[in-house]
């Protein structure tokens, strides 16, 4: 049965947000299509302001474009942008991973083992949604000790452009795979205090665009 979406009491904005990118994701909403404003606001039972600030949070994350007096358009994701938010990543994730890395301590290694053993138990079970949670979190535990703020909403911004709206039954074992074995190269740099690999780790492989092309084409552009 189809889920319904219902607009509760909470932040309004919000809400219409959340909608509009499981329209995305669900490609209701396709990249190129244009987002009727009227019909839309007529749907959800709400007025166009929140819907109009939804929009625009989502064109501040590279989502939609909103053109004054043409419309609201859905964006494609196209292999520039990609390879440019691989090196924004890349750049501010190493950044993040050297200024806290005299703050990692052997509770944080530890953590970082587990969460990267749940990945591997999730990718033998083919189970995506497991494996992104945990792999999330142990990308954010080493940005979290950074304690830069907007490095963090920048790139988490990034990876929703990258992995929010991208259908999850396309995604790639093989490259799930690659990613827990660049994880445990990275934890045993960190356990070894070699920064220079541990950074070398995120910026020259883990987010290197060349590196991991031929999973983006099959992943992102087919």
């Amino acid at each position: 049965m189809k889920k319904e979406f219902i607009i509760n009491t909470a932040s309004l904005k919000d809400q219409v947000y959340e909608y509009l990118r499981e329209e995305i994701r669900n490609k209701n909403l396709q990249p190129g299509s244009a987002v009727n404003m009227d019909a839309t606001s007529k749907k959800l039972g709400i007025s166009k302001t929140p819907l109009r600030d939804a929009l625009i949070q989502l064109e501040m994350e590279g989502f939609v474009t909103i053109e004054a007096r043409k419309g609201i358009y859905v964006n494609k994701l196209t292999s520039q942008e990609i390879r440019e938010y691989y090196q924004v990543i890349g750049a501010l994730e190493s950044s993040a991973l050297a200024d806290s890395f005299l703050n990692i301590k052997p509770i944080h290694i530890e953590k970082m083992k587990k969460l990267n053993e749940a990945m591997d138990i999730a990718v033998k079970k083919n189970n995506f949604n497991r494996f992104y949670e945990k792999n999330l979190e142990f990308h954010e535990l080493y940005i979290d000790l950074c304690g830069n703020k907007w490095l963090k909403q920048i790139v988490n911004n990034l990876k929703k452009r990258l992995y929010d709206f991208v259908p999850q039954d396309r995604w790639i074992k093989e490259w799930e795979e690659s990613s827990v074995g660049e994880h445990q190269r990275l934890i045993e740099a960190i356990e070894n205090k070699d920064l220079k690999q541990a950074v070398y780790m995120i910026s020259d492989i883990h987010w290197s665009y060349n590196v991991q092309e031929k999973f983006i084409q099959r992943y992102y552009l087919q």
